[in-house]
């Protein structure tokens, strides 16, 4: 059985009290990893109890009292796990997985999936405080990429890569090949196991067009237009700031339009807002933030652009927005700052808030890299190291930089 990673931090929630919600985009997997909780219960002798709310007599019941879904529970003498897919469906989620925290926590651990639209709810937020823990599912890494794949020994060859310092591999273009056509048609998993590539790009815009007007229709959202004109404008500036009155200029639409349809985006997991990083200095600019789309293939999708990288313009971009959700694998989005002044010098990352702080400088090519037009930031912030992060020349020193 193939499993993203968080199947592992899900696995070692099941003993703890509060209940599990698992966010993410649409198309990410989601009810597959409920599904392989199932197994792994059963695996494990461990009552389990799937139900899908897309089933209607199932949420009826559930919508006439939440009580009911004891009564799918066969031995009321185990603590049972319940798997509940697309828990939005219900009449009040919130208020349900409350009464069932509050009154039966003890009995049942539920785990539950629902769309991004369930969750900017405030009810949510506020009514389960310290009853529930969120674990986010985003498209695959390159790890996951090249295992659905079928990819393995590959993956193995970059295990030796990272334990192995001066390890040289044969395969080094093999892999510049796989990871090129990673951030090209990114890692929903249904693309990853699409072989053809123009089906792979048909998926891609199918996700585009259906998937994401779910959340458009969910979040009700009354300008379809200007909500996707906004979706391919940030794709086309991932990596750059984000001016509310510029967009909201360009697009014909109210300022707090925009700001509602960025909420609405960041929510459902299709793009993420990074906040500067500064510690009061004057010249520093802090109220912009920048923009990154949550899976590359999407942006690619909403540029009509599947190049290969040596024939693009906007491989910097591609790769800056890359490196960010590398990134977001590690971190917390919180996390992730940028480093920008007035004067326009700029440090792509700033993780300042974790154990080792650092700073990250993202560039496609080695020979571009000019160390002294960092100084300011160097000398600001000296407790803060400044790397850099590039992809061409590609060699065996490329994973070992991002692993």
């Amino acid at each position: 059985m193939i499993c993203r990673k968080l199947f592992l931090d899900l696995q070692a929630h099941l003993l703890k009290k509060e209940f599990s919600i698992i966010t993410g985009a649409r198309q990410t997997g989601k009810s597959t990893l409920l599904r392989q909780l199932e197994e792994y219960c059963r695996d494990q002798e461990i009552p389990v109890i799937f139900l899908n709310l897309e089933n209607k007599p199932i949420l009826q019941e559930l919508n006439q009292s939440p009580l009911n879904i004891l009564k799918f529970i066969a031995d009321a003498d185990k603590r049972a796990v319940i798997l509940v897919d697309e828990i939005q469906y219900l009449d009040d989620a919130s208020n349900f997985l409350k009464l069932l925290y509050d009154e039966h926590a003890g009995k049942i651990k539920i785990v539950a999936t629902g769309s991004s639209a369930f969750y900017i709810d405030d009810h949510f937020r506020d009514s389960l405080a310290g009853r529930k823990k969120l674990f986010h599912l985003y498209t695959c890494s390159f790890d996951e990429y090249l295992e659905i794949g079928g990819k393995l020994a590959l993956l193995e060859e970059i295990r030796n890569i990272l334990s192995k310092k001066d390890y040289r591999s044969t395969r080094i273009d093999i892999l510049r090949i796989e990871w090129e056509n990673y951030m090209i048609y990114g890692g929903y998993p249904a693309i990853i196991t699409e072989v053809d590539t123009e089906e792979k790009m048909n998926r891609l815009k199918e996700i585009r067009d259906s998937f994401v007007k779910r959340d458009i229709l969910e979040a009700g959202v009354q300008n379809e237009t200007a909500f996707y004109g906004l979706f391919n404008i940030l794709a086309a500036q991932s990596g750059n700031l984000v001016n509310v009155n510029e967009l909201a200029t360009t697009l014909r639409i109210k300022n707090e339009t925009v700001v509602n349809y960025l909420t609405v985006l960041q929510k459902c997991f299709h793009i993420a807002l990074i906040k500067p990083f500064s510690r009061n200095v004057r010249k520093e600019l802090t109220k912009m933030q920048k923009v990154y789309l949550m899976d590359t293939g999407m942006r690619n999708c909403l540029l009509n652009n599947f190049h290969q990288l040596s024939f693009r313009e906007d491989r910097g971009e591609l790769w800056e927005n890359t490196f960010y959700r590398i990134l977001a694998d590690k971190y917390e989005m919180d996390e992730i700052r940028f480093w920008r002044t007035t004067a326009g010098n700029e440090v792509d990352f700033v993780l300042p808030d974790i154990n080792e702080p650092k700073a990250i400088e993202v560039k496609h090519d080695l020979n571009s890299i000019k160390p002294n037009k960092y100084k300011i930031f160097t000398s600001t912030y000296p407790s803060v190291p400044l790397s850099f992060a590039w992809i061409n020349p590609f060699n065996e020193d490329f994973f070992r930089r991002i692993g």
